[in-house]
């Protein structure tokens, strides 16, 4: 599948993902994507995906973790982050492995909107506050100082 390379590099973007099921079909469903990789799984040929257990809330704003908690009903207790190389574009792939964990539920997060994706917004690529999932050219285009 694989994303164009992209010719000025766009940084490391991050994703995370708190799928509603079991740890171990989440480990089952990567291993599948990523035969023989682990720690971290390396999906479609760009994404880097680290299971999170330890340390999950240790730079994050009290906000952010007040209202992943409400909208998960709990505090997750692990993670998904999924990296994506600053060479490539990634949207594709980090959309289609994004659905994937979330189909049984859960939330994912992207670093340019405080908004809390379902699995639904993400397959109807809503906007949201002008956004849309991993929205990373929108937000650049919107952050970008006046020449």
């Amino acid at each position: 599948m694989g994303s164009p390379v992209v010719c000025d590099s766009l940084g490391v973007r991050s994703i995370f993902v708190f799928p509603d099921v079991e740890q171990a079909a989440v480990v089952a469903l990567l291993d599948e994507r990523s035969p023989g990789r682990r720690h971290p799984w390396f999906v479609d040929g760009c994404l880097y995906v680290w299971l999170i257990t330890e340390d999950l809330y240790l730079d994050w704003e009290p906000q952010t973790v007040r209202s992943l908690t409400r909208a998960c009903g709990r505090r997750p207790e692990w993670m998904l982050e999924v990296e994506v190389s600053g060479r490539v574009d990634g949207t594709a792939e980090v959309r289609h492995l994004t659905l994937a964990l979330l189909a049984q539920g859960g939330i994912a997060m992207d670093d340019y909107s405080d908004h809390l994706w379902t699995a639904e917004e993400v397959a109807d690529d809503r906007a949201v506050d002008g956004l849309h999932f991993f929205g990373f050219r929108t937000h650049r285009e919107q952050t970008a100082l006046p020449q």
